[in-house]
């Protein structure tokens, strides 16, 4: 009797599973919605950017240099074609351009802060250079004029 019960085991008849292997849970990552997020991601800031060029609406004149490469948001002085002054996106006078420069710029590089003067096409070029003039004159050394990139080639 203990002979064909050992047998019976050996044969298979205690329990059996049907079908074979054990299937275990799958543990890998689905990477199809993690994917799908980021092109939707992507697609939303490619569109988002252009509208993030913050500052006082100019007509910017157009030049053939390459676009700059910039890491942070930089200081801009705007001059309008009404001959209003602004920084960053706060009208100031000509005599406050200096004092606000340095309350702004003081948190940052100081006198070695980058600044960038932007001036709408139908501004007189002397307004402009004596915006930058006042801007030197208060020792900052590294400032700019800021253009469009020209697409007609």
């Amino acid at each position: 009797m203990a002979m064909s019960a050992a047998g019976a085991g050996a044969q298979g008849g205690g329990r059996r599973r049907r079908g074979g292997k054990r299937h275990r849970p799958m543990s890998d990552i689905n990477m199809t919605p993690f994917i799908d997020v980021m092109l939707v991601l992507l697609i939303i800031f490619m569109v988002a950017a252009p509208l993030l060029t913050a500052g006082v609406p100019l007509d910017l004149p157009q030049t053939r240099a390459a676009a700059l490469n910039i890491d942070k948001q930089p200081l801009t002085i705007s001059v309008k074609a009404d001959g209003k002054i602004y920084l960053m996106e706060t009208a100031v006078a000509r005599d406050e351009i200096v004092a606000k420069l340095t309350a702004v710029a003081g948190a940052g590089q100081g006198q070695d802060e980058r600044i960038y003067v932007r001036g709408d096409k139908a501004v007189n070029y002397g307004a402009i250079a004596d915006v930058m003039s006042v801007i030197t004159a208060a020792g900052y050394r590294k400032v700019a004029l800021i253009t469009e990139q020209d697409l007609k080639k």
